[in-house]
């Protein structure tokens, strides 16, 4: 493991002992907050956020940071994703988190010129820490990982149909759904990501792609040779958060196979 994914896991761990867990199952009914759209927002997410960016600072402060609760507070925080920034989500899955069930966690990446350069997962409850730098492989607690398939015919499919207009979730449930055995989302990328490369489920659908939940994960399934890309083909960058649409697999048969079934949607 290198010294800076070190780092980053001590903080992650840190900052999970000290603002995650201690609320876990222990938020009063003030702790938590509605975005809008059924996006809970908690007292945890926020303090876990600060610290965050305080000990990212501490590691590079030359970096932007874009964090999901400062950006939800102050939009145009959005406009550093053009620049070397770290990107935090400081709670991934706080709608399980604030229901007092797994799984969530913190997903951090390092992006530069609109892609992710590094991305690092940690899964708050197991300690499980996933790591990616662009062209150097994933690994799992420091050892590389390799993406496999569940081998399963039909394949295993995690599809979110949550951001979805209803139109759009009507045509996946005609046009796709009944190509997969569907299985349900873990409403967390921080855990949707490790199933697509442990064998766990072989595609899925994201509709909203915001680069905190999105960043690390897409590099990190890449590097371990899956594929994340958007449904065209073209790579995920995380200044194009706004836009929908991205496709997980773990290989690129089955990306091919779920991006096929994906166009007759249009």
């Amino acid at each position: 493991m290198s010294a800076l994914d070190a780092e980053l896991r001590a903080l992650m761990r840190r900052v999970t002992e000290a603002a995650i867990l201690p609320r876990y199952r222990n938020l009063a009914a003030g702790d938590i907050e509605d975005k809008g759209g059924n996006d809970p927002v908690t007292i945890a997410d926020k303090e876990s956020e600060e610290l965050l960016r305080d000990g990212l600072a501490a590691i590079d402060g030359s970096l932007a940071i874009v964090g999901e609760e400062a950006a939800h507070a102050d939009p145009s925080i959005l406009e550093r994703l053009d620049q070397p920034c770290w990107i935090i989500d400081p709670i991934d899955g706080t709608r399980n988190f604030a229901s007092g069930k797994p799984p969530f966690g913190i997903i951090i990446a390092r992006a530069d010129a609109g892609e992710a350069q590094s991305g690092w997962i940690y899964d708050c409850l197991s300690g499980r820490f996933c790591t990616a730098h662009r062209g150097k492989g994933a690994m799992i607690d420091g050892e590389a990982v390799t993406a496999r398939p569940t081998g399963q015919t039909p394949p295993v499919a995690a599809i979110s149909l949550v951001f979805m207009q209803e139109e759009r979730r009507e045509a996946t449930k005609r046009h796709i759904s009944p190509e997969y055995e569907l299985v349900d989302i873990p409403y967390c990328a921080a855990e949707q990501y490790p199933r697509l490369a442990l064998g766990a489920n072989d595609v899925s659908i994201f509709e909203r792609t915001l680069a905190w939940d999105h960043a690390a994960g897409v590099l990190w399934l890449n590097e371990a040779g899956g594929k994340a890309a958007r449904p065209d083909g073209s790579p995920y960058r995380v200044n194009e958060w706004d836009r929908p649409g991205l496709l997980g697999a773990a290989s690129s048969a089955l990306w091919d196979e779920l991006a096929d079934l994906y166009a007759k949607l249009d």
